[in-house]
């Protein structure tokens, strides 16, 4: 069988619908299920078994020699959230009890880590294991992300493989639930939808121009297949950090224009201050480095901003579906 953590999530969801239809049927369900925002996003998934994310070791104490593999996707995700003691608690603590439960039983681990590790970008986005000492992140999300990062590469013990994906920009289906911190995709789909156009925010640089503030936006789909090529190739030597973004940036421009094209309306973008209290940690310009992926074998192609956009409001934004 194949744990995830975070199965009710944006991402987590959408892994474990991918993984199902490729008929990995055995699929254990890890997270905090109370919430009645996330329900919709596992409902055709329903026949799963479900554990509660508190009691999930004791679980795996008892079950572990059932287990092939844990993807480890469950985090507090929040940019906004500024008590450190909350990702201490569920993004560092969790994720180490996590990796020493893999060298214990001998499982093999996929964890999510994220772009956020690497701050304003002032050291660039390679994923190489010497820079994570030097990364700044801007926020406490990043920072508890990066301090993973940063115990994992100093344990003497490893699980016999594993990988930690640093995510960019992820948009796609399943995230209806994440409310401010939904894709941008999502937020300016429904302004267009409550007032005929987009928001983006404007530049406080004097070097970028207004919505072409650059991202490396990555769809959930590619983010699926990736997972998925690290769940099907596990080679001890690939085991380490690595980006998971399209390894080309676009502006925020390029993603208002995409919607519109998808909706068949013409463009309506109006610009606005970035607010007050994440100006000061905002990235202007994120673009991962995949040249090691690429090296690790996963030769496929990812979708344009373009694309994926069409794909999201076609098959999903428009009626409100699920993936």
């Amino acid at each position: 069988m194949i744990v995830l953590t975070g199965a009710a999530g944006f991402i987590g969801s959408c892994l474990a619908s991918h993984l199902y239809r490729l008929r990995y049927k055995d699929l254990v369900l890890v997270d905090d299920f109370s919430r009645e925002d996330k329900q919709a996003n596992l409902a055709q998934l329903a026949g799963l078994q479900k554990i509660d994310r508190n009691e999930f070791f004791n679980w795996l104490d008892a079950s572990y020699m059932e287990v092939e593999m844990i993807i480890h996707l469950g985090a507090r995700t929040d940019t906004t959230e500024f008590d450190y003691h909350i990702f201490e608690k569920l993004n560092i603590n969790y994720s180490k009890t996590m990796w020493q439960k893999c060298v214990e039983y001998g499982l093999p681990l996929i964890y999510a880590s994220s772009a956020a590790t690497y701050g304003g970008g002032e050291h660039g986005y390679s994923d190489s294991h010497a820079l994570v000492d030097v990364l700044q992140p801007l926020n406490p999300y990043g920072e508890s992300k990066n301090e993973f990062d940063k115990w994992a590469l100093a344990q003497e013990q490893s699980p016999y493989f594993w990988v930690g994906l640093k995510f960019f920009n992820v948009y796609g289906p399943n995230e209806y639930h994440k409310g401010r911190m939904a894709s941008v995709v999502l937020h300016a789909y429904n302004q267009v939808q409550q007032n005929g156009k987009v928001k983006l925010f404007r530049s406080h640089r004097p070097d970028f121009e207004n919505g072409k503030q650059l991202r490396d936006f990555v769809y959930v789909k590619d983010v699926n297949q990736v997972i998925t090529h690290f769940l099907e190739h596990r080679t001890e030597a690939a085991n380490g950090l690595y980006n998971l973004g399209t390894g080309k940036a676009q502006t925020f421009l390029d993603l208002a224009n995409s919607l519109f094209a998808a909706l068949k309306l013409e463009p309506k973008i109006e610009f606005v201050d970035t607010p007050e209290d994440i100006r000061d940690k905002y990235q202007y310009f994120t673009e991962a480095n995949i040249e090691k992926l690429r090296n690790n074998g996963y030769h496929q192609p990812f979708m344009s901003l373009e694309e994926g956009v069409e794909d999201y409001v076609t098959h999903y934004l428009e009626g409100h579906r699920y993936y």
